[in-house]
């Protein structure tokens, strides 16, 4: 079969080439998926790269990475399935994701033919194409865990979304809206349009203003860039908001190459119990 294989950590370009590999074989609990769509989020990037330098030390491989192909979320069809699976015949449309833990190591969806854990699968409904299918898994797991982290929203609660028109954001945008928030969408000036286009009722152009700066508040902010210190975000919460950091470095190489955003979280996990800002679970 053809999948992109990653020798070694660095630049895409350096690192990834398309070869012609075998198919992996089913094994107990697993199914095996003929690829038809796989997306990119941030995590990959992070695994092809190599940075922060920590997360080789978390299962993606010390030298280069364990599973030469890159890639977790995916759709397509079940092929076979190993012993032991219950829920999916050979045949049915699928999406899900290949690794079912952290994502900071290769899942092999990069390929024609993917190897999934049986949990890590659900039914394609008939009315999502493949591709959309495919670019929901992490990024919608993720939205969905940062919005309910604070709490259900009810109607009229002001929410804002830093870093809304990445795969997270624009879902957790959508996911807010549906809970009947107001919400605010931060981002740069180009994406504005678009995510106006997808009920964000006020948007703001990071490039010309910091909203930590602009005086409003609001029940929940969901970080995703992580771009401001949680000191600053707290001008922008009222007294019982919540602040849910989703933490995804920025993609320069040369920044936080050792430990990412890890002594950040683990400062707000220390902070927690003392702060009213910060949800309890989730962090």
């Amino acid at each position: 079969m053809r999948a992109i294989v990653q020798s070694g950590y660095g630049a895409p370009e350096d690192v990834l080439s398309l070869q012609d590999i075998g198919v992996p074989q089913v094994r107990p609990g697993t199914v095996l998926v003929r690829v038809l769509a796989a997306s990119l989020h941030p995590d990959i990037w992070h695994v092809v790269n190599g940075v922060p330098q920590v997360l080789r030390l978390m299962g993606a491989g010390l030298h280069k990475p364990k599973q030469r192909v890159p890639g977790t979320d995916l759709a397509g069809f079940v092929v076979a399935t190993g012993a032991g699976v219950t829920h999916f015949q050979p045949g049915e449309a699928v999406l899900g994701e290949s690794v079912t833990r952290h994502q900071w190591q290769n899942g092999g969806a990069f390929a024609e033919y993917a190897l999934v854990p049986e949990s890590g699968l659900v039914l394609k409904p008939d009315n999502v194409t493949f591709e959309q299918a495919a670019a929901v898994p992490t990024s919608g797991i993720i939205a969905l865990h940062s919005v309910g982290t604070a709490g259900r929203l009810s109607a009229g609660q002001r929410v804002l979304v830093n870093g809304a028109a990445g795969g997270v954001g624009m879902f957790s945008v959508l996911l807010a809206k549906a809970a009947g928030a107001e919400v605010t969408a931060v981002d740069r000036t180009h994406k504005l349009d678009m995510l106006r286009s997808i009920g964000a009722d006020a948007v703001i152009d990071y490039t010309q203003e910091d909203f930590t700066q602009r005086g409003e508040q609001y029940d929940l902010i969901v970080d995703i860039p992580g771009n401001h210190p949680f000191s600053a975000c707290r001008r922008a919460l009222t007294p019982q908001g919540k602040y849910v950091l989703v933490g995804h470095d920025n993609y320069d190489p040369s920044a936080r190459r050792r430990l990412g955003s890890i002594p950040r979280f683990a400062g707000l996990a220390v902070r927690t119990p003392f702060s009213r800002n910060l949800p309890k679970l989730g962090l």
